[in-house]
């Protein structure tokens, strides 16, 4: 029988359909095949072709927009939000609206055309971490933004327009509802019972583990308990944070470790599908709490998201997450667990 699951976080309520219970290979897709034909702005030697840069690493002295670099940081050519101007917040009637200014920024993790997260090296992952923390500390700086979310889009039918691996950025005059309705659930959570949300969820995983994927000493992966999508993964500190950007070191080679495994687990199970993740953090303002916990969501394009979803909030998802959690933990991808 189906199930009506509610998520304790925000109280999102999802479809449990056991009736369409699928397997991975039941899923109707096509794998991310990176084909690298044509003209690519983030390859080596088109440097040119892109805005110029915000940031690069690895370049070791040489000039700006050139080759040689690991990580590099561009605006986006097609920014959703400009980032000259003022707000000028205004109303009309019932009607509120501003300016659109904000920022958006392009981060092409690597200059090897035919690498995905799941390919590159931990080390390699390790400074596109770093690259996203640089970022968002930099951006905090601006007073007009209220929030900035990193997020990727891998393969075509997770809308990426380009195939060259590589994450956005998009800095905003105000905070996502979807954002806030985890950062005020997980505030009244902690007023009533002075623990936080996130981190009673994952003693409670850890205690069952069922929905467990793969963790390491600061990591641990989790099919969600009421997921909006099959084999959807939260990737969640074990120790509580609140900001991505102010953890040290060490905790940014353990995310490469463990981000790199789950992907890898995805490509193996589900045979290298489209995806798509984002970073939820603490708002500008709010980056030190006990109520909320920063995380990582990933969620494979297995599904489409209809009239039924769009017209009540509801997702229906057709594969329970203690399935997606096992076939995810069964994969072989050999990666160490530290």
């Amino acid at each position: 029988m189906p199930e009506l699951r509610k998520d304790p976080i925000t109280g999102r309520w999802v479809i449990i359909s056991t009736d369409r219970a699928k397997r991975p290979t039941d899923f109707v897709r096509e794998s991310v095949q990176i084909k690298g034909k044509g003209f690519c702005p983030f390859c080596y030697g088109n440097e040119a072709k892109t805005p110029p840069e915000i940031l690069a690493y690895g370049r070791n002295g040489g000039p700006r927009d050139s080759s040689g670099w690991t990580v590099r940081v561009v605006p986006n050519k097609f920014p959703a939000l400009g980032i000259e101007g003022d707000l000028d917040r205004e109303g009309e009637g019932l009607f509120d609206r501003m300016n659109g200014v904000g920022a958006h920024e392009v981060i092409v993790e690597t200059p090897d055309h035919q690498s995905t997260l799941a390919t590159m090296s931990e080390k390699a992952l390790e400074e596109v971490l770093w690259a996203y923390r640089d970022r968002i500390l930099d951006l905090k700086n601006d007073k007009r933004f209220r929030y900035i979310l990193i997020f990727k889009n891998h393969g075509e039918a997770a809308g990426a327009s380009l195939e060259h691996t590589h994450s956005q950025l998009i800095a905003l005059p105000i905070v996502p509802k979807r954002v806030r309705e985890e950062v005020d659930s997980g505030k009244h959570y902690y007023q009533e019972k002075e623990r936080c949300i996130f981190c009673d969820i994952i003693r409670q995983e850890v205690e069952s583990e069922v929905r467990v994927i793969t963790e390491n000493t600061q990591f641990i992966a989790l099919a969600p308990y009421a997921p909006r999508f099959p084999f959807e993964i939260w990737l969640l500190p074990k120790q509580h944070g609140s900001a991505f950007e102010n953890n040290p070191s060490p905790v940014f080679t353990s995310l490469a470790r463990v981000l790199k495994d789950c992907l890898m687990r995805l490509d193996a199970v589900l045979d290298h599908p489209a995806y798509n993740y984002m970073l939820h953090t603490s708002p500008i303002g709010e980056e030190s709490n006990e109520h909320f916990h920063w995380h990582i969501e990933i969620m494979p394009k297995l599904t489409k998201v209809a009239g039924f979803e769009w017209g009540t909030g509801f997702y229906i998802c057709p594969t329970p997450p203690e399935e997606s959690a096992r076939f995810l933990r069964e994969a072989q991808v050999g990666v160490e667990k530290t």
